[in-house]
């Protein structure tokens, strides 16, 4: 059975210091399961990506997880994906992760969130893809990342138009309704047999 949509998400490999990221996380992957949608996500099992894989599955939903070989002991690759692909590197983990999403969305995370994330937005502006690109600033992880980047557009190295390719959120549930219907994939929403 197709999915109705599929949400690439990206986020820490690491659960983070606030207990409340892997609820977030939990939230999305439940969100995507209840609604017959598809994660896309980087295959571990650490952290972040673990939690919301599992909890898209729990509810239901496909697990597409894509992990370079050399991540594979490292992120401890989650076997019981949907489809698990083992790449041989970066560069082909993030293009298959692009191909196979309608949208995306980051979560809290480090480095490799912040480089996935700058990369399908920079995509996103130079015609590459024309998906939405969300950030979920969950408890106001992002502030300062966001107040950085407003004042890029004030220095003049980015503009507005930039800024609006963009989708930021504090609820996970707006922002993956919001870019899932930007994709042109319906609302989301449960129907009554999902309740």
């Amino acid at each position: 059975m197709k999915p109705a949509f599929s949400v690439c998400v990206y986020c820490g490999s690491r659960p983070g210091a606030d207990p409340a990221f892997a609820g977030v996380a939990r939230e999305v992957g439940d969100w995507i399961g209840r609604r017959g949608g598809q994660l896309v996500y980087g295959g571990g099992n650490n952290g972040l990506m673990g939690v919301v894989a599992d909890a898209a599955l729990a509810a239901g939903g496909r697990v597409v997880g894509i992990i370079p070989k050399a991540l594979v002991e490292r992120e401890w690759a989650k076997r019981d994906c949907t489809e698990l692909h083992v790449v041989d590197n970066m560069h082909e983990r993030k293009r298959l992760m692009a191909e196979r999403a309608d949208a995306f969305v980051a979560l809290p995370g480090g480095i490799g969130t912040f480089e996935e994330l700058f990369e399908v937005w920079t995509w996103r502006q130079l015609g590459y893809h024309d998906k939405p690109v969300g950030l979920l600033n969950s408890g106001g992880y992002y502030d300062s990342l966001l107040a950085f980047l407003q004042s890029t557009v004030q220095q003049g190295f980015m503009s507005d138009w930039q800024m609006t390719l963009l989708r930021v959120g504090t609820d996970a549930q707006r922002l993956l309704e919001d870019v899932v219907q930007a994709a042109g994939l319906g609302s989301g929403q449960l129907r009554a047999d999902q309740i």
